[in-house]
């Protein structure tokens, strides 16, 4: 006797894309659970190898800080290369937190109005403990240096509270391209310098620290945005082409470049900055960190003979078909490094 197995009278329904996007979301509140850190527990901070030495050769400015390719700062005794180094640093900690501050008070604005149910709600309240962490453990480090440091200009931050915190309830996708906009351009600067090794532990392992849960705060922000925006009526997608290279251009450099007060105080001649600003090594810095979000751009049709010229003013963008074998949605990580 022959027995007829029935075939399915059709395939089973691939899952849609809010579907999607929640399995998503719901794994990177997982990883958040089983992979996570605290700022003092995580960080001995009162190990002896673990103590900030201002004359400690280890905190040189790297090979790709403007400051460091000048012959001005080659010229220098070791120790005061070594105390510009560590004020680099400490600067860039200050402004990291500071930004982070910003994002975190966004994303709680964001949460406050979503409705019951929605898988973002939880991930974005464990990012706002991640980044509570961080801005503790970089204002630790800032305070153990001993230097009074400043972070953010103060326009900029009047602008942010201002303008940007609203974004998150108002234009949710200019608010994550914010979040983007500040957190690769360190990102790609800290796993440039995992890469090449970091000689300091301390440095070391705020970084480490950092990087790992900045793949989840990232990799949501890129995912949402490949989500939303072209959901947008046309005229939005229109103004944010613009808009997001005109803001990029200042939070790159905002991140990366050498703030005016550094110089002042160290007595670094303008003529320097300027030549290290303007050097092709850290022109090309500036693109590659951004390299990412001309990527997403270009995958959420957001890249356009208008938006073209938007991105040459601000001296971001690499050539015309930057990106146009990387349309594909990036995948979730795992929880970044160790």
């Amino acid at each position: 006797m022959t027995v007829t197995i029935p075939r399915p009278t059709s395939e089973p329904s691939p899952p849609d894309d809010a579907t999607r996007f929640g399995a998503l979301v719901g794994r990177l509140s997982r990883q958040s659970v089983e992979k996570h850190f605290d700022a003092y527990a995580d960080v001995d901070w009162d190990a002896l190898d673990l103590r900030i030495d201002l004359a400690d050769p280890r905190w040189e400015l790297e090979d790709f800080d403007p400051i460091a390719t000048t012959k001005w700062y080659r010229a220098q005794p070791q120790g005061v290369r070594s105390r510009l180094g560590l004020q680099r640093i400490a600067i860039t900690m200050r402004t990291g937190w500071e930004f982070e501050n910003v994002l975190q008070r966004g994303l709680l604005a964001y949460a406050f109005w979503l409705p019951n149910s929605r898988p973002e709600f939880r991930y974005v309240h464990h990012e706002v403990i991640e980044e509570s962490q961080h801005t503790m453990m970089f204002q630790e480090f800032v305070n153990r240096t001993g230097m009074d440091v400043r972070g953010l200009p103060r326009r900029i931050k009047l602008a942010a509270e201002l303008l940007v915190i609203p974004l998150a309830r108002l234009s949710p996708a200019l608010f994550f391209f914010f979040v983007v906009g500040g957190e690769e351009p360190i990102d790609h600067v800290q796993r440039r310098r995992l890469r090449a090794g970091i000689a300091h532990p301390l440095l070391e392992r705020i970084i480490r620290i950092h990087v790992t849960e900045e793949a989840r705060h990232l990799s949501f922000a890129r995912h949402y945005l490949q989500r939303e925006v072209p959901r947008l009526p046309r005229w939005r997608r229109g103004v944010l082409s613009v808009a997001v290279p005109l803001l990029l251009g200042t939070m790159v450099r905002l991140m990366l470049a050498p703030p005016r007060g550094f110089a002042r105080r160290n007595g670094v001649p303008a003529d320097v900055v300027r030549d290290a600003k303007r050097s092709p090594a850290h022109r090309e810095l500036l693109r590659d960190s951004v390299a990412r979000i001309r990527r997403l751009c270009v995958a959420t049709g957001l890249v356009n003979p208008v938006s073209r010229l938007a991105w040459r003013a601000v001296g971001l963008w690499e050539h015309p078909t930057d990106g146009d074998a990387a349309n594909a949605p990036e995948a979730a990580p795992a929880g970044g490094p160790a």
